[in-house]
């Protein structure tokens, strides 16, 4: 068994010190796909030109799930968003619980949700379904830590898993980024098995660190085994920073998930 796994890197977190152009096309280089944040702090004619795998971009700059004023905002920046990634050939477009601050601090936060918060949040994610079916993209929606992101609606695994499964469209996945699991549940490969017929992508980092497998306590080796027996054959992006080099972090990442 070898290479069955997709395998991408964000490239924000990565050489830190060069240009995204540069990042994109080592990343390209190197036999990876790439990961992107928010498209504006892009020149998107240059990237365009890397002729680089995009797999993963946020798909909005503002908005909420939950309130009607929030997700009207959502689905706007959502469509212009669709559109810039139609341009870029992304693969998957991204949504959180709500808009991310300056740290990744929730703008709008809730330690606790009401039952009509998650009936507008069902509601918004419909409506982001059939926009992404009249412009012919995927949307993911990802977990969060609450550590790192206190106060997030939605952010948990299993809100994700709850949301992502009662709308059950093929233009909505999950992201499920392995890293916020551990954090906020534990449990990794169950919560993989629990949401493994509605993932569009799983994104990994070690922890603690939010590091590169490896350098932290998760048995990434195992987690990819386990992810291959359960069937699951589609993109892995590492969504990490580099402890040390980051083609040396690439590496450790590759061999975690080649089998």
């Amino acid at each position: 068994m070898s290479g069955q796994f997709a395998l991408a890197a964000c490239a924000e977190m990565l050489w830190c010190d060069k240009p995204i152009e540069w990042r994109v096309l080592r990343l390209k280089e190197m036999g990876f796909g790439v990961g992107l944040w928010n498209w504006p702090a892009h020149d998107l004619a240059e990237l365009e030109k890397t002729g680089a795998t995009f797999t993963i971009m946020n798909g909005y700059l503002d908005g909420r799930l939950a309130d009607d004023d929030g997700a009207d905002i959502l689905l706007a920046s959502a469509r212009e968003t669709a559109r810039i990634g139609k341009r870029l050939g992304v693969q998957r477009l991204n949504l959180h619980g709500t808009g991310l601050g300056e740290g990744g601090i929730p703008i709008w936060q809730h330690d606790i949700v009401p039952g009509a918060m998650w009936l507008k949040a069902r509601d918004t994610l419909h409506r982001i379904c059939d926009l992404a079916e009249e412009e012919g993209v995927v949307f993911t929606l990802e977990n969060l830590n609450l550590l790192d992101h206190p106060g997030c609606p939605f952010g948990s695994t299993g809100d994700v898993l709850a949301l992502v499964s009662s709308v059950d469209r093929p233009q909505l996945r999950i992201n499920l980024d392995l890293y916020h699991t551990q954090l906020g549940d534990g449990d990794v490969i169950r919560w993989c098995q629990k949401c493994l017929p509605w993932i569009g992508e799983i994104q990994v980092a070690d922890n603690p660190g939010r590091c590169e497998p490896g350098t932290g306590e998760m048995n990434y080796a195992r987690i990819a085994t386990a992810l291959f027996e359960m069937g699951y054959s589609g993109p892995v992006g590492m969504e990490a920073f580099a402890a040390g080099d980051p083609e040396a972090a690439l590496a450790a990442f590759k061999t975690a998930f080649t089998l």
